[in-house]
């Protein structure tokens, strides 16, 4: 029998273990992450070039397997000039959501203000107003074996609640592919989404190499979720597979489209 559960949560790592935080470019159809390392090499530089340098498009197709998913908010604040983020939950209609704001304040001093706290449908016009939107945290292994985080945002969370409707029961053992882009249009705004598909089933290999992966997301989120602080989620600038579909569908209804 296999030890690496009980090792995992002895370790308990208190830094999230993505490797990866990807999200989807709508004007790109692709997706993309922000490349720590290509921006340390960069310091000194110029911000913007730093920005284009370490943004790192992904081709597709791109494939990966999802190990959990939460939902968060997150977003821009136009009055405090700063970025707006929560922690993450597993139950939007179960568990509290603290959103935060991380601006400068009058001094130049990095300054944190409170957006708003609750349940999602109690804060929702709050955020939105504030200027953050709901998001879907998927944390998925990657065709190399690694740990990323995927989020998906405005029409890009219909599209995957549309397409794990009826095929949750599949998430554990086939790879998801994203092989196009389809576009969409709401009003005069034109926008695109991932395609999503099955891909071929695990091989023995394979999940192995996810039973590693999920282990070391289960560390995490066991103390990440006791201790319910947006100071412990992983900020960046620029569910088990049980999870309720319902929790996803009703955020995304509610939340106006943002591309």
């Amino acid at each position: 029998m296999s030890t690496s559960n009980r090792k995992q949560a002895f370790a308990q790592p208190s830094t999230n273990p993505a490797t990866k935080f990807i999200e989807w470019k709508s004007n790109d159809k692709c997706f993309s992450y922000f490349d720590k390392a290509i921006a340390e090499s960069l310091k000194g530089s110029d911000i913007d070039v730093i920005k284009e340098k370490a943004n790192v498009s992904i081709p597709l197709p791109f494939k990966f397997l999802v190990l959990d998913e939460l939902s968060f908010v997150k977003g821009w604040s136009d009055s405090l000039s700063g970025n707006i983020i929560s922690n993450e939950v597993k139950f939007i209609s179960k568990e509290t959501l603290t959103a935060k704001c991380y601006h400068k304040n009058i001094k130049g001093e990095n300054a944190t203000t409170e957006i708003a706290k609750g349940l999602y449908k109690d804060i929702k016009d709050q955020v939105v107003s504030a200027g953050a939107k709901y998001h879907k945290s998927i944390y998925v292994m990657l065709e190399d074996g690694s740990l990323a985080n995927i989020k998906f945002k405005g029409a890009c969370v219909g599209k995957w609640a549309d397409f794990t409707q009826k095929t949750r029961s599949r998430l554990a053992d086939e790879w998801i592919v994203i092989a196009k882009a389809e576009d969409g249009k709401k009003g005069a705004v034109k926008f695109s989404t991932p395609s999503f598909s099955f891909g071929k089933s695990l091989s023995e290999s394979e999940a192995k190499q996810a039973d590693e992966c999920f282990d070391i997301l289960e560390a995490y989120l066991k103390t990440y979720l006791v201790k319910q602080d947006v100071n412990d989620i992983e900020v960046v600038l620029n569910g088990d597979i049980a999870n309720d579909f319902n929790e996803t569908q009703e955020a995304s209804e509610f939340d106006d489209l943002d591309f």
